[in-house]
């Protein structure tokens, strides 16, 4: 192989992502160098969050340039390697994106034990997503036992694990999904207490009011919106809200305007926090060990959408859109050799 397939941003959307927003190019294989492995690409992780970064404007994180590699969770083996810390055959896992090979420094890369999970969960239940999950609870949310959690987005790769990680402390967990499939799924599978369908509710405060006859203690928001809203006029005092994503407002051109929650949250001395990934880098190995104790013990299950072929990386992202997936979002490139 001497040509690396990558896919770049060739516009920026307007509203949702369509294929004409993406290109496929070729360039050389990248040659590492000094403190480099070049890593061939088994999977690659697809997100909501990205779409933010395709819009040229201040953000968390710098937005993608147009014409350049879209980078993203990835999981690779290493092909050539003249450092001492990684060998050829080696899995790991980075922030390469989304081409087929990259020369990648080993300080950003991790290694993968497929004794502790497969292989696919390390962009999952054990990556980015079951991070995000386990730091926004444990870290804002602090679910206590008898409480009343709900979960929004519940049958994402995050939500999922949010609402998990509530029942695992004894709270009596409310998922909101969008298909009568996904609800299933959470109530019957991963046992949730309740679980709405948010697109045949004819009202969603109304539901909730239902659904948590002793208020919400704790609201793990991943899509704002008039979802939100709903669940908003609900909270108890001290109630807390780790704010992970707006999915709903993604995709819009113009700001989003809704209820004002300031009057809410002074009220009922609430505190709603937004909080990203990466200021919790230093606890990523405690995080992951927890969650990977609870995956042994049978307490916390994962769902993965997994689309084969790197050429339909870019339906792959447009389908979170759409609510395509059940859980996390993945696409196999390769398989290890």
């Amino acid at each position: 192989m001497t040509v690396n397939k990558q896919i770049v941003l060739a516009s920026r959307p307007e509203g949702a992502p369509v294929r004409e927003n993406f290109n496929f190019v070729e360039a050389p294989l990248p040659e590492p160098e000094a403190g480099q492995v070049l890593v061939r690409t088994l999977y690659l992780s697809v997100d909501p969050y990205m779409r933010g970064r395709m819009k040229d404007t201040k953000s968390y994180a710098p937005p993608y340039a147009l014409n350049e590699v879209i980078k993203g969770g990835t999981i690779g083996q290493v092909v050539e390697s003249s450092e001492p810390n990684l060998r050829k055959g080696d899995l790991v896992t980075g922030m390469w994106g989304w081409q087929q090979y990259a020369a990648v420094n080993t300080g950003d890369l991790a290694l993968i034990d497929t004794d502790e999970a497969p292989i696919t969960a390390y962009l999952g239940a054990l990556g980015l997503t079951g991070l995000t999950a386990y730091f926004g609870m444990e870290d804002i949310g602090k679910p206590k036992d008898g409480e009343t959690v709900v979960v929004s987005g519940a049958a994402g790769a995050v939500g999922m694990i949010a609402g998990q990680i509530g029942k695992i402390v004894g709270a009596h967990v409310v998922g909101i999904a969008g298909s009568d499939e996904k609800c299933a799924y959470l109530k019957d599978k991963l046992g949730f207490d309740v679980v709405l369908n948010y697109k045949t509710e004819q009202d969603m405060s109304a539901a909730i009011e239902k659904a948590c006859p002793n208020g919400v203690d704790v609201y793990f928001d991943n899509v704002g919106g008039d979802i939100s809203d709903a669940v908003l006029r609900h909270i108890n005092r001290n109630a807390r809200i780790p704010l992970c994503g707006q999915i709903s407002s993604y995709n819009l051109e113009k700001p989003d305007i809704g209820m004002r929650p300031q009057t809410l949250l002074l009220t009922n001395t609430a505190l709603m926090k937004g909080f990203l990934l990466g200021d919790y880098t230093k606890s990523f190995k405690e995080g992951r060990a927890k969650l990977a104790k609870w995956i042994k013990e049978g307490k916390l299950q994962y769902e993965e959408n997994i689309v084969e072929g790197f050429e339909r990386t870019p339906e792959a992202f447009m389908g979170l859109f759409s609510g395509d997936n059940l859980g996390k979002q993945l696409v196999k490139v390769a398989d290890p050799e």
